[in-house]
């Protein structure tokens, strides 16, 4: 817009105000002064000289700056929505990896707790294989019956035990603490649990043996570990 332009439209609301001013003299009664009258024939003839097309380039400016702040405030709320649904789709695949690793971490938990099961197991060997009832058994058959219900792969442990607790005698008795058996449980009741004949058969006092080895330290050879340090297990 031109200076002209706009010291034209200043001019024309100046012809106007003035013109109402005229007309509110005259019906009040009041004189209009010469000099007002050449400033209002002045003003007109300025207001008229204002090309039209002027004016509608003026009104067009007006129009284009609403619509450039309509498309401000669209392009606004679309970025918010661009966005947003880029936050939902990140917290959504941040969801999905967490419940995935947690899978992963529920099936290593199970594969590790078969794999424990599966070792146990094996320790155990024919920990359910029954033996025909003696009246006494010579050091070398308790030892094969504990070979044959330990397993191979833990037996060395198993029999370091043994040795150090009660050099392989199923009715050993310590006599300050009251210890019975091959593994010195205390008290010797306890082997109750595995059989009735605790106190005169070796295959009873060996699965208990076994059994309490694996459910506290987790095998035979842990057992040892913890007695070579300790003295005791």
């Amino acid at each position: 817009m031109s200076p002209i332009s706009v010291r034209g439209f200043a001019v024309a609301s100046a012809t106007a105000v003035t013109a109402v001013g005229s007309v509110v003299g005259v019906a009040s009664g009041s004189t209009a002064q010469p000099h007002d009258a050449e400033a209002t024939a002045a003003d007109s003839t300025l207001l008229a000289d204002i090309p039209a097309g002027q004016q509608a380039q003026v009104q067009t400016a007006s129009f284009l700056t609403q619509q450039a702040d309509t498309q401000a405030i669209a392009a606004d709320a679309s970025a918010r929505k661009v966005a947003e649904e880029a936050a939902r789709k990140e917290a959504a695949k941040t969801a999905q990896q967490k419940k995935d690793a947690a899978e992963k971490a529920e099936q290593a938990a199970k594969e590790l707790a078969e794999a424990k099961a599966k070792a146990a197991k094996a320790t155990t060997g024919s920990s359910s294989a029954s033996f025909p009832a003696k009246s006494s058994y010579t050091i070398a058959e308790v030892q094969d019956m504990a070979r044959s219900i330990v397993g191979s792969a833990q037996f060395g442990c198993f029999s370091n035990i043994v040795d150090h607790e009660s050099s392989w005698n199923y009715r050993a008795v310590n006599p300050s603490s009251g210890a019975y058996g091959l593994v010195q449980a205390l008290p010797g009741g306890k082997m109750s649990s595995v059989g009735a004949d605790w106190q005169t058969n070796p295959a009873t006092q060996i699965k208990w043996g076994l059994k309490y080895m694996n459910e506290r330290y987790g095998s035979p050879c842990d057992a040892w570990s913890y007695w070579q340090v300790n003295g005791n297990y």
